[in-house]
């Protein structure tokens, strides 16, 4: 198999051509914390074969989670790297300064090669005048020997993105007239003198690569610009090696392509620019397995691919395919909610949906579970990802597992949710969880209701309840909650579950989506129903579309598909009443009523948990747990967390 083949970087040999690419965790605290060196060990145990670590700021301009701006990092990169070289894993650093979208420790504004303001943070930045470029140079060098005196394997400057070095090699971002503005070879001047003092300060045979990427953006670096910049660096032998990725913050969600992007989605952008060089290539796009890796390097496309979020999701892919288990891969979903939501939200640090221990893996994991101190009889109620997850992680622990479900078949809502255009993937999950459960042995009853009175017959020691939720339908919008939607009962006024189970094979000329949470649920409504040919009026009591999803990068795509058939958004509104025929909308903002036609309304608002069979069990019985949305109806993240918590307490 291509992808377990070793390969050549500089002097540096890599087991494998398996790579995470540089990502964000802000697990560090402006060093190595022990919970980052345990994320990037357990990834190394795993068998990946090499690691580009987070961006480390080189000067003060550009603070991050690893700073690079004096000696103090050099401890934690051997740290880092003593805890990582058992297990074989080569690991890089990439070297970064943001320019105007970073903000410098000291308030200040921020720098670039002009003052074009940053599309994110609207800040005027400085010009940078030469004893600035020679300062930032100078710190690129130094940071790159502070990463060969810890230790380190080698460091990518990062020059993609919208970063310091691309804004002085776009045209678009750069309109200097000096030396560094103006001509290509002008334009490439900075990244050159970084690249060259790197050089000078590690010498030869240490593995200096550069991240590049076409920006995706009427007059950004386009794929052929992007070529030329590579083959320009590798003709004046400043690299070792190439890494392409797509995007900048003028096109953030092709960064990081959600589950409506199949895999290899950016190998069309990132080819001309591989085929460009002949130093050692690395590809990205949502790849998940050594197959798909294996097939991008036989047809030349790269030499070694990223697979960064499928191993936040699973840190053993290496070695589970090694070992012939690729069954047993919890797979990534490519939901963006905790690996990029989380760290792009309030939280401020990376997460996952699927795999509840990121964060904690010097605590737990599926092979480092808390011991029970008897063997126990477990049952539970439930079959959806809660569910599965609590009597997964119990029968990883030895207990006898019953699970009861009274569908006729397991993956809850997900089964429903998987539905709806572009969404197939995050079935990839629960049928995973399906498979492990039975693998695992456990008892899987099927058509099978029990409420609280039935419990007693199986004689568990302890009990889990993972019941799920139901729509409220009862035409709140909480906007205005004391003005529910007169026609709710009407029998075109629908939940998103009744439409998918029942009606998203046919269509009315129009229907009106009233989303009142912002999530997933009222896009896949709407694009179900623009596939039909239906024209969507898309309500929300919210200041802008899907605002949930901000984080996950998920609303541009997705108005950008809506917008290509009969769609209109109507933000900051109530709609009042349905009848059947047409919908009364309230503009929030005080601009009065309008009425729209719709032969169905589509209601999305926030669940009821399905527990009231188990109320007066869940008063009086320590013994029973209530997980996922039973407990309270949120998202697939915290079903999953609360599954698996409950797995480990029983």
């Amino acid at each position: 198999m291509k992808a377990l083949e070793p390969i050549s970087i500089a002097s540096v040999e890599i087991p494998n051509r398996v790579v995470r690419t540089a990502h964000g965790t802000h697990f560090g605290d402006g060093g190595f914390s022990p919970t980052l060196i345990d994320y990037h060990v357990e990834r190394a145990r795993g068998g990946v074969g090499l690691t580009i670590l987070e961006i480390a700021g080189v000067h003060p301009t550009c603070p991050s989670s690893i700073c690079n701006f004096d000696d103090s990092i050099i401890e934690g990169y051997a740290r880092l790297m003593e805890a990582v070289r058992p297990h074989g894993m080569r690991v890089f650093q990439q070297l970064w300064h943001a320019g105007h979208n970073g903000l410098p420790l000291d308030g200040g504004p921020p720098w670039s090669s002009c003052d074009l303001p940053s599309p994110v943070l609207g800040m005027v930045p400085i010009g940078m005048n030469k004893a600035q470029i020679d300062e930032v140079v100078a710190a690129f060098a130094a940071a790159a020997e502070r990463c060969k005196k810890g230790g380190i394997d080698g460091v990518e400057l990062h020059a993609s993105h919208g970063y310091l070095p691309q804004q002085f090699m776009s045209a678009m971002l750069n309109h200097r007239d000096d030396e560094y503005g103006g001509s290509f070879e002008n334009r490439m001047r900075f990244t050159v003198e970084v690249l060259s003092a790197i050089r000078e300060r590690v010498g030869a045979d240490y593995p200096v690569g550069v991240r590049l990427s076409p920006e995706i953006v009427d007059g950004g670096m386009t794929p052929e610009e992007t070529a030329k910049a590579a083959s320009y660096l590798e003709e004046k032998e400043l690299i070792d090696f190439l890494d392409v990725s797509m995007g900048g913050y003028f096109a953030f969600p092709k960064m990081i392509g959600g589950m409506f992007e199949p895999a290899g989605y950016e190998l069309p952008t990132s080819a001309p620019v591989t085929s460009a060089v002949k130093v050692p290539r690395i590809v990205t796009g949502r790849f998940r397995t050594l197959e798909e890796v294996s097939q991008v390097i036989s047809e030349g496309t790269a030499d070694l691919v990223g697979m960064t979020r499928a191993h936040i999701a699973d840190a053993a892919i290496v070695r589970k395919t090694r070992e012939g288990r690729e069954a047993e891969i919890r797979p990534c979903i490519a939901c963006n909610q905790g690996c990029v939501g989380m760290l792009l939200g309030p939280e401020r640090r990376m997460g996952c949906t699927v795999n509840p221990y990121i964060g904690r893996e010097g605590e737990v994991n599926d092979e480092k579970l808390p011991q029970p101190d008897e063997k126990r009889s477990v049952l539970v109620v439930g079959g959806g990802p809660a569910g599965m997850e609590a009597a997964r992680v119990a029968g990883l622990r030895g207990h006898s597992v019953i699970l009861a479900e009274a569908a006729p078949e397991l993956g809850g809502q997900i089964r429903i949710a998987a539905l709806a255009p572009r969404h197939q993937a995050i079935a990839d999950y629960t049928l995973w969880q399906e498979s492990e459960i039975y693998r695992l042995g456990v008892d899987v009853r099927l058509s099978t209701y029990v409420d609280a009175d039935d419990i007693a017959g199986f004689d568990a020691d302890r009990v889990i309840i993972a019941t799920g939720s139901y729509p409220r339908m009862d035409g709140i919008q909480l906007a205005i909650p004391a003005r529910p939607m007169k026609g709710i009962d009407h029998s075109d006024a629908m939940s998103s579950i009744d439409f998918f189970t029942g009606r998203r094979n046919t269509s009315p000329a129009h229907a009106i989506v009233i989303d009142d949470v912002g999530h997933y649920e009222g896009i896949a409504v709407a694009e179900a129903l623009i596939e039909k040919g239906a024209a969507v009026t898309f309500v929300t009591r919210h200041k802008s579309f899907a605002h949930l999803l901000d984080s996950a990068l998920q609303p541009e795509p997705a108005l950008q598909r809506l917008n290509r058939g009969k769609f209109r958004l109507h933000l900051r509104s109530h709609v009042d009443a349905f009848d059947g025929s047409e919908a009364v909308l309230h503009d929030l903002h005080g601009g009065g009523e309008c009425r729209v036609p719709a032969e169905w309304a589509i209601m999305v608002s926030h669940n009821r948990a399905a527990v009231e069979p188990f109320t007066d069990l869940r008063k009086s019985d320590s013994d029973t747990l209530v997980v996922g949305d039973a407990n309270s109806p949120r998202f697939l993240l915290r079903a999953i967390a609360e599954g698996n918590a409950a797995g480990c307490q029983v």
